[in-house]
């Protein structure tokens, strides 16, 4: 079951006890539309960068996700990091990983922590690791439990130096061949679904 009946997401949350994450993981069902494993590895991941990072609430923080599955979502909802802002980038690597950092003036470098859920680290727990794997279909509701319960424990994180781009000129042009307008990253002269169709 892919998502949580309302009366077991209620038992699952009335089951955590701090008050500051019973409200986070409230707006974060709220905005993903259920309590999935992997945002909450996402929100556990945060946590992590709040703490090593010495997030104050309210800064800007910028992410880039290793994957496009739930895991971006808790920086989406709790620290506006989205593709709108610009301060979320998924790379599609199919990890559940993250590199999170604060913001900085260009040109500038900056620290940044890269954060992974460990798989030497959830062998320890044959239920989630088997969920992690893939080994076997395991539902939320018993994975939600062992995230609680082993917390930090299960990720592996390294601090990064990260170099700050400075932000492009947009070249907008017109596709040569569907008539279009496009950003041109690289100066060519059609867009990329038009470039992809040849």
């Amino acid at each position: 079951m892919d998502d949580l009946s309302g009366d077991l997401m209620e038992k699952i949350l009335n089951s955590v006890k701090d008050p500051q994450m019973k409200k986070d993981l409230e707006k974060i069902i709220k905005f993903h539309g259920y309590l999935s494993s992997g945002a909450f590895i996402g929100y556990q991941m945060l946590n992590i960068a709040r703490k090593q990072l010495d997030i104050k609430e309210g800064e800007k923080i910028f992410v880039t996700a290793e994957t496009q599955n739930c895991l971006p979502d808790p920086f989406q909802i709790l620290l506006g990091s989205t593709t709108g802002t610009k301060r979320l980038t998924v790379k599609n690597y199919g990890k559940m990983a993250v590199t999170v950092n604060k913001a900085a003036a260009p040109d500038e470098h900056v620290k940044g922590i890269r954060i992974f859920l460990d798989p030497k680290k959830t062998e320890k727990y044959p239920k989630l690791h088997a969920w992690y794997m893939n080994y076997e279909k395991v539902p939320h509701e018993e994975v939600w439990p062992i995230l609680i319960e082993a917390g930090e424990d299960l990720y592996s994180w390294e601090f990064v130096d990260l170099e700050v781009q400075h932000k492009k000129k947009k070249n907008v042009i017109i596709c040569k061949k569907c008539g279009e307008a496009f950003i041109s990253l690289d100066n060519k002269d059609m867009c990329t679904s038009c470039l992809n169709k040849n």
